[in-house]
């Protein structure tokens, strides 16, 4: 098996766009919520979401080819460009043929879904698509686009496991240049469903938080009084390289993934596992594939999108697999600060789990009030503060509707 390292990286958040920024916001434990902008948001329980902020396309992609894509797959050309540029790969010098895309979206092109079918259903006469509906709408065409820009000609394909996608997607990512598949790749998800379909949808599913006149600390993960999570919206990437050639032509190395577990709840299609069986598994086969112990992971970055149930159930799994190990583990759901970025969330909080080991410190969960009785009082949720940590080793966790889940671990290179 090759050595996997991350020699790029690049994050569109709503604390923070480009991974400066984000990490800014990480550090700062910054809330992304704000009242909706997109729609009128006035009639429905919930009226906020964690948009991104200052934030225009047309400051990164050419207006007129811009519109021709969807919102998701425009946020992964803007972070796959980044990664790219932070990793300084020069596509003249490598095997195009072994370079990849392997990417993640929960929903895809949700806007183009909700905006221009409606709009061709309600047309009077003769409905008229646009040439561009279904290039826009299918979730796979976000590592398309990618591989088309690059000249990318490896693997290329899209995964979809609602949350746990781009999870999935650095996983499998993973697995192509170990098995000496491929040589490089990118990797990463991205998500744009803060439309009234998906705010509504989610709303009447009494997922969401409705503490609208308190709206920045809505997202309460661990706190007694959490009501559900915060839509959130963005993308990740990661450039994903073979360690012997990364280190040949001097790339910086932020980390190397070391491990990743995937299993099924197969319980319930929204309802996780109540003693978390299912993500105590996935926890399980990373470590075993990562060769560590429970005694070397430092930080946990929790799926922790402030559901009731989630909450409790992620944290049992947690005690579960690590024991005594688990109360000196730092623990934190940064979903506090960025809200439930879907099928990119799994990117995202990875680049997080990397800026600790980076800068040595744990992001926090913010916007804890009042302790649940219902919780183990001796983990540490490292509630509304970071704390410097030097930190060698993460594992995160990522779940998702359809009782998929996804456990992945990477360590200080």
């Amino acid at each position: 098996m090759r050595r996997v390292v991350v020699t790029g990286i690049g994050a569109l958040t709503p604390i923070g766009i480009g991974q400066n920024a984000f990490l800014a916001g990480l550090q700062a434990g910054m809330s992304g919520a704000c009242p909706i902008s997109y729609f009128d948001a006035s009639l429905f329980r919930t009226r906020f979401a964690c948009q991104l902020k200052d934030f225009n396309v047309d400051n990164y992609l050419d207006k007129k080819e811009a519109r021709k894509i969807d919102p998701f797959s425009q946020y992964a050309l803007i972070v796959a460009e980044e990664a790219m540029k932070d990793s300084g790969v020069q596509l003249d010098q490598v095997d195009l043929a072994r370079f990849g895309v392997i990417w993640g979206s929960g929903i895809g092109g949700f806007n183009t879904l909700e905006h221009d079918i409606s709009e061709a259903a309600l047309a009077t006469g003769p409905p008229r698509y646009s040439p561009f509906l279904i290039p826009k709408l299918i979730s796979d065409i976000a590592p398309g686009h990618i591989s088309i820009k690059y000249g990318l000609m490896g693997i290329n394909y899209g995964t979809v496991s609602a949350c746990a996608s781009s999870a999935h997607a650095i996983s499998n990512a993973f697995d192509y240049i170990r098995l000496n598949k491929a040589d490089l790749m990118i990797t990463g998800g991205s998500e744009a469903a803060i439309t009234r379909a998906g705010v509504g949808g989610f709303s009447s599913m009494k997922a969401l938080s409705e503490r609208n006149d308190d709206f920045m600390t809505a997202s309460r993960p661990y706190d007694k009084d959490r009501d559900g999570f915060v839509l959130g919206e963005g993308a990740g990437s990661l450039v994903l390289e073979e360690y012997e050639s990364a280190k040949k032509r001097g790339a910086k190395i932020y980390a190397e993934m070391v491990g990743s577990g995937a299993t099924a709840d197969a319980f319930h299609i929204t309802a996780p596992h109540p003693e978390g069986l299912g993500a105590s598994t996935a926890m399980r086969l990373a470590l075993k594939e990562s060769g560590l112990t429970t005694s070397q992971i430092d930080y946990i970055n929790t799926h922790g999108t402030s559901t009731p149930l989630g909450d409790i159930a992620e944290a049992k799994a947690i005690v579960n697999v690590f024991g005594e190990d688990a109360y000196r583990i730092n623990i934190s759901s940064t979903k506090s600060m960025t809200g439930h970025l879907l099928g990119a969330a799994g990117v995202i909080e990875v680049i997080t789990g990397i800026m600790a080991i980076q800068h040595d410190f744990i992001p926090p969960t913010i916007n804890h009030f009042t302790d649940d009785p219902d919780l183990d009082p001796k983990l540490n949720f490292t509630f509304n503060e970071a704390q410097n940590r030097k930190v060698n080793a993460f594992l995160s966790n990522t779940f998702g509707f359809g009782g998929h889940n996804s456990s992945v671990i990477f360590k200080r290179c």
